[in-house]
């Protein structure tokens, strides 16, 4: 018997198999949600190949053994029909009784006779010969059996026919089909169910096979940081791959190198300074002689001469000291050395040492009588610094403010100069920068390593310090330093001093 039904397998559209590649290729995917992703993509698409693999297969079988049960039984009724035609006489009556015996319990069979003289006889109203494909009838009127898959109401059915040469009669039976489809459309929607639960297992194995992988690269950026915020010592530790052990090798090396090389370098500045403190004391001895003998030189040229070599000696002295204050904080032997201070009388000693004593101090009526703990050679050090840049690019400083913050200090730096442009407020706390404002300056005594120093001394105090304009909108620049100070501690510590007391 024949099969005339074609199934049609669906094809893949290029166009989403090439926005699947665009998108596995786009540079704003991170590489755990590419490797996530790729996991994701293969387990859906070997499940996906699986399951339309079982599905055909258990397809071919359910409706192969469907029809095969179908053609089996269709053809003992045929043989049933044909003997009780063969026994009586082909009359109406005859056709309609064959039919009726075959009835089975309450379900009707669908049954169809086709007489010599052309004339139906059917069970059913629904299956009468117009139900019956033309292809199949005139196989069958033809002698040559034959099955075919049509639908009927919206409903699959199965049409066998059998001719029946010893009564010129052709036999055909409808067969519902209806059962089979739903066992093949549970059977997909499980498939379907399986593939889905298969492309989420390989996302999450992706997902945990990525972080096993970056695992060794999140420690690199870790121990990268690290070295970058002056940890130089900072190694990677041994890793059994041996993949990544060359990763880990090549690092530790590159860091020993890298700390090697530094520390070189600070020696190096650190060993120039120091020779140069020697001979700049024995100059710095002997300027201070022909300075204090100034006034009984011939005429005024040679006191120039010595007003220039005084400047520039200061000027040296105190490019040495910075450097050697710099030589120890690239060596990492920069320490604290705490002590209590008051808020108030350490601006007004840093004020007094400059050379612009009369800037007004405004100090925050909660920090009277307070006392921090803090390093105060490098706090003076550091208001001394501002005031000194506030000179020599702002005009001067026009007010020092010290105002208490809820969990810090805060020490601003008010000048009336031009300001500081929004670029350069990061440029001008690196080493040897002054910004371009100092470039119109002629004759500017500054190197460009007092707002660094600042930057140090803060930072070794876990503070930090920016420029800003100033809030009352005049021009000039406003220098903030704010240190972290845990006044509960402070508090605390005071009141158990008066207890004592």
């Amino acid at each position: 018997m024949t099969d005339h039904l074609v199934d049609a397998a669906p094809t893949e559209d290029p166009t989403a198999t090439r926005r699947r590649s665009s998108f596995l290729r786009s540079p704003r995917l991170g590489l755990r949600a590419r490797i996530t992703l790729a996991f994701t993509l293969s387990a859906a698409l070997l499940s996906t190949l699986m399951a339309g693999t079982t599905w055909a297969l258990a397809r071919e079988n359910i409706v192969d053994q469907r029809e095969s049960s179908a053609t089996r039984q269709a053809i003992r009724n045929a043989q049933f029909v044909g003997a009780q035609l063969q026994a009586q006489d082909p009359e109406p009556e005859t056709f309609d009784n064959v039919l009726k015996s075959l009835q089975q319990g309450d379900t009707p069979s669908r049954l169809l006779l086709i007489g010599p003289d052309g004339s139906a006889n059917q069970s059913s109203a629904s299956y009468g010969v117009n139900a019956v494909p033309p292809a199949l009838l005139d196989m069958v009127e033809g002698g040559q059996p034959g099955r075919m898959r049509v639908e009927i109401a919206g409903q699959p059915e199965l049409v066998i026919g059998i001719p029946l040469p010893e009564s010129d009669t052709s036999y055909f039976e409808f067969v519902s089909l209806a059962d089979t489809q739903s066992a093949l459309e549970s059977v997909s929607t499980s498939l379907i169910g399986a593939t889905a639960l298969t492309a989420l297992a390989g996302g999450a194995l992706g997902w945990w096979a990525a972080r096993r992988t970056l695992r060794p690269l999140a420690e690199v950026s870790v121990a990268a940081e690290a070295i970058a915020g002056g940890r130089l010592d900072t190694r990677l530790g041994a890793v059994d791959d041996p993949d990544l052990g060359v990763l880990v090798s090549s690092f530790n090396h590159m860091a020993l190198v890298l700390e090697d090389r530094i520390e070189h370098d600070g020696r190096f500045a650190s060993d120039v300074s120091h020779e140069l403190r020697s001979p700049l004391m024995t100059l710095s001895a002997s300027i201070e002689v022909l300075a204090s003998r100034r006034d009984e030189m011939p005429d005024a040229s040679a006191q120039a001469a010595v007003d220039l070599m005084v400047a520039d000696v200061a000027r040296f002295k105190q490019l040495v000291e910075d450097l050697l204050e710099i030589s120890r904080f690239d060596a990492g032997a920069a320490r604290l050395d705490l002590s209590e201070i008051r808020p108030g009388e350490l601006a007004t000693m840093a004020v007094a040492g400059s050379q612009t004593p009369d800037v007004p101090i405004e100090l925050d009526s909660e920090l009277a009588g307070v006392l921090i703990r803090a390093d105060k050679r490098r706090l003076v050090r550091v208001i001394a610094n501002l005031l000194d840049n506030a000179r020599k690019y702002g005009g001067g400083a026009t007010r020092m403010e010290l105002t208490r913050l809820p969990s810090g200090l805060l020490i601003a730096v008010e000048d009336g100069g031009p300001g500081v442009p929004e670029g350069e407020r990061e440029l001008i706390f690196n080493r040897f920068s002054r910004g371009a404002g100092s470039n119109r300056r002629a004759g500017s005594e500054g190197v460009g390593l007092g707002l660094s120093l600042v930057a140090e001394h803060v930072a070794l105090h876990k503070g930090k310090v920016w420029v800003e304009d100033r809030p009352d909108g005049e021009p000039g620049a406003r220098f903030v330093v704010e240190l972290p100070v845990a006044w509960d501690e402070v508090l605390s510590a005071r009141e158990d001093a008066e207890d004592l007391a």
